[in-house]
């Protein structure tokens, strides 16, 4: 059935397109540029660049690794051995295409090989892995014979002999199914934990096996493990995403637990959260058939005092019984417990264990207040029933923290904090003393990569470091524990994504700018360059007319703060020409919408700029966390408004520096926290800001959820002479400003977003009404927060706004001719990954 795409709009907010003059210079007025935009859909994107970092698959037996990679000239699949700085094919293409054509029947090229779930056996002679035919065949699981979806496409398994170079068919091969989400295998492999109305339940090996085959096998033995689970008080079990009547439909099928696991399987735990008492939200999909459904979900808001109150739990599973442990300290505190780091080689493994961070005794928690200024980092020791403070964090605004390092078991603790002003590294003693920092200096450690216990050296990621350096590019270190011989491993003027050998020999580095292509190198651990892997092929790009954009530092509107953004220009630029400028704006704190790497995704930065414009992204005090604690607080206590005035600044320096930039002609757009500051801004400053889009912007704060909300803004804790505690919010909101209004704002939302409710945009639009502005309103029928398959659609909306009341051309046909021209063969429409939630 066609989908209907929905533009929602009053009939008087049809009334601005006719009834008011759009935004223009003395010239004359400039045509959209809509065949260079199509030009670069991320339909098209995709091909044009392909792979863009080696992602390595290390292996057990030594420390090779294998990868795929992929140009325009097809994927090859290559296996390095870094000790003797070689690379070679695992395979020959040409050949293993053409005897596999020979057995499945279908043609096979050395281009188009769709192998899938490539592994190594284990003792790392042969390789494994599938491919899909054309040949039908009845589904194994089918239940019934004559329902529509009984057929599938046949599968093929291989397995190819590395030193014999040859390939055979596995026939009769029994694949292990992936793991299904509610199974939480124990490390032995020896049962499974699983949730099912509200409660516990576990299932031996043997059961384990037959619900891979059929979950709903009546002969699989189940278990129940707890019976005081109820609804909103429950022993894992989420149903997010679902209606009320899904709810009620799955309520008895098995459901994830979440449990973390001993690494003797011995006992495990997890923390259960109880929210009877925190209020009802509700999304209705008012196109689901036969008849709208509701969603009615738990969804405590800002200084709301009906909180969940968290519980963690420890289970002896021999024993089975179970205790909730003591660790009560904050009111309506939060706890969450840590998982151990996973290990890279064992990443294509059927499945692997969820493991506490800690030992078999011991595991390791935090617990937070809800005014996020205190964090306990905690454990507790299963023989002594004791909880111990291992570190205590402080702070007038929030405390941010990542999971610690163990030295030996947790003979030591490596802690990250930003207590002196910027992010660093702490070591402690078992006993919560602290031994020394161990990183110190303006710049910001980001994560700990690994711990080598035996040579007593910590491998971690930072930034701001290097001087003369844009501040977010992200390179690796390491340092020995006691705070001596720090050195930088991944030099270069771009950030980095490392990964590290579990061994911590050797190190897999992709480095990139947004003004070049990716490049993958091998280096040990002392930082030596051992050799190159791949450049990112960006040959169709660049045959298609793309340039890259071009970074560029400005002051904040203090005049003394620094800070970094990127412009992006159309291809077809002409210096002589004045081009409107846009801003894509992500206001932070959590992160801020500027790109320091090199990325394919286009849609709101170089395609939009493609249509005539000039688009910029830039950070802003209060923005991104990787400076100082300083830069990154500086909106705590003024969410909405704490980066607007550095939004204007940027523009206003852009435009004394740069003649082709019209000032009178500023545009600004931004998706969820950007949805909220375009709005904000246009309304702030409605003489400079002349025409904002704003995508399912949380307006109103004080109805977004909690623990963001409060988070970043600041909640107040006030007890009473009884002692008693309570929480006092209050934040500025978007509709307090529609009176404001002198542009032209577009505003949307997904009709079912379940993170920023479509009331956050509801309440600006009856502010606005109200005020008697034009406005327009685009509602996206059965869409959560990112839009899904309507991004596409999207995009030509905004595009489409933004050409008419910047550039004054309102050429565009009823019909969007960008997206009818690009429907595939097989009459898909075209989608694009949607924006990262707030």
């Amino acid at each position: 059935m066609k989908k209907l795409y929905f533009l929602m709009a009053a009939p008087w907010l049809y009334l601005q397109t006719h009834a008011q003059t759009p935004v223009t210079s003395s010239q004359s007025i400039a045509k959209g540029n809509y065949q260079l935009a199509a030009r670069f859909s991320p339909g098209k994107i995709r091909k044009m660049v392909f792979s863009t970092a080696v992602d390595p698959h290390w292996l057990k037996l030594s420390d090779r690794f294998w990868y795929a990679y992929e140009t325009s000239n097809g994927k090859k699949w290559y296996t390095v051995d870094p000790s003797s700085r070689s690379k070679k094919l695992l395979f020959d293409n040409a050949k293993l295409a053409a005897a596999i054509t020979l057995i499945v029947k279908d043609p096979f090229d050395a281009q188009h090989l769709p192998i899938e779930n490539l592994k190594f056996t284990k003792d790392e002679k042969s390789i494994q892995f599938d491919l899909k035919s054309t040949l039908d065949q009845v589904k194994k699981d089918r239940k019934d014979k004559k329902a529509a979806d009984s057929l599938e496409k046949k599968t093929f398994y291989f397995q190819y002999n590395l030193q014999t170079q040859q390939v055979q068919e596995l026939k009769n091969y029994e694949k292990v199914k992936p793991k299904p989400m509610w199974a939480t295998i124990a490390p032995d492999s020896s049962v499974v934990i699983f949730s099912r109305e509200y409660n516990l339940y576990w299932m031996d090996k043997a059961n384990y096996k037959k619900a891979l085959k059929d979950e709903e096998d009546k002969t699989i033995e189940e278990h129940q493990l707890t019976k005081d689970g109820v609804e909103n008080y429950s022993y894992g079990g989420s149903g997010m995403n679902e209606t009320n009547v899904e709810r009620e439909k799955n309520m008895k099928k098995r459901r994830p637990a979440r449990v973390m696991w001993s690494p003797n399987s011995k006992y495990f735990a997890l923390t259960r959260t109880d929210q009877r008492k925190v209020k009802d939200f509700w999304v209705i999909n008012s196109i689901a058939m036969p008849r709208p459904t509701l969603e009615t979900y738990k969804y405590q808001m800002p200084g709301e005092k009906e909180a969940p109150i968290t519980e963690l739990y420890l289970f002896d599973f021999a024993a089975k019984t179970s205790k909730k442990l003591n660790v009560a300290l904050f009111k309506d505190q939060d706890l969450s417990m840590w998982p151990a780091p996973a290990l890279q080689k064992d990443r294509d493994d059927e499945f692997r264990p969820s493991l506490w961070l800690g030992t078999n005794d011991r595991f390791y928690f935090y617990r937070t207040g809800r005014d996020l200024k205190k964090i306990d980092v905690c454990s507790y020791n299963i023989k002594t029933d004791q909880v111990k403070i291992q570190v205590q964090e402080r702070l007038n605004t929030y405390v941010e923290i990542v999971r610690p390092g163990l030295v030996n078991d947790g003979k030591e603790l490596v802690e990250w904090s930003e207590r002196d002003g910027w992010a660093h590294f702490y070591l402690y003693d078992d006993n919560g003393n602290l031994k020394n920092q161990i990183t110190s200096g303006s710049f910001h450690c980001d994560d700990i990569v690994n711990v080598d216990s035996k040579n007593r050296v910590l491998y971690f990621t930072a930034s701001g470091r290097e001087p003369g350096q844009n501040p977010y590019y992200q390179h690796l270190y390491r340092v020995n524990l006691d705070g001596s011989h720090l050195q930088l491993l991944t030099a270069g003027n771009a950030t980095d994504v490392p990964s590290v050998s579990d061994d911590n020999h050797y190190v897999i580095n992709t480095s990139s700018r947004v003004n070049t292509a990716p490049k993958s190198i091998l280096y040990d651990n002392a930082g030596h360059q051992l050799m190159d892997l791949e450049t990112t092929d960006l040959s169709g790009l660049m045959a298609s007319g793309y340039k890259f954009p071009e970074p560029f530092k400005v002051k904040a509107d203090d005049g003394i703060t620094d800070l970094y953004g990127v412009m992006y220009k159309p291809f077809d630029f002409d210096p002589t020409k004045k081009y409107p400028i846009i801003e894509y704006v992500y206001p932070g704190p959590q992160t801020e919408a500027v790109n320091a790497a090199f990325t394919a995704s286009m849609n709101n930065v170089d395609r939009l700029a493609q249509l005539g414009f000039i688009v910029v992204t830039v950070g802003n005090r209060g923005g991104n966390p990787e400076r100082s604690k300083w830069y990154h607080n500086f909106g705590y206590g003024n969410l909405r408004d704490y980066g607007l005035a550095d939004k204007k600044a940027v523009v206003e320096q852009l435009a004394d520096k740069y003649s082709f930039i019209d000032r009178t002609r500023v545009g600004i757009t931004g998706h969820s926290g950007g949805g909220f500051m375009s709005t904000a801004a246009i309304l702030n400053y409605p003489d400079f800001f002349k025409v904002a889009v704003s995508e399912s912007g949380n307006h109103d704060n004080s109805i977004y959820n909690r623990w963001w909300s409060e988070k970043h803004h600041g909640v107040s804790e006030v007890i009473t002479a009884k002692g008693d505690t309570t929480f006092k919010y209050n934040i500025d909101k978007n509709q307090d400003l529609a009176k404001n209004l002198k542009g032209h704002l577009m505003l949307s939302t997904g009709d079912i977003d379940n993170n920023v409710n479509p009331a956050n945009t509801i309440r600006v639009v009856n502010a606005l009404i109200k005020a008697n502005k034009r406005f327009d309103y685009v509602l996206l029928p059965g869409q959560r927060h990112a839009y899904g398959d309507m991004t596409e659609y999207f995009f030509w909306q905004k595009a489409d706004y933004f050409v008419k009341w910047l550039l004054g051309d309102f050429s565009q046909p009823v019909d969007i001719l960008e997206i009818d021209r690009d429907i595939e063969m097989n009459g898909k429409r075209p989608t694009a990954e949607g924006e990262a939630a707030n």
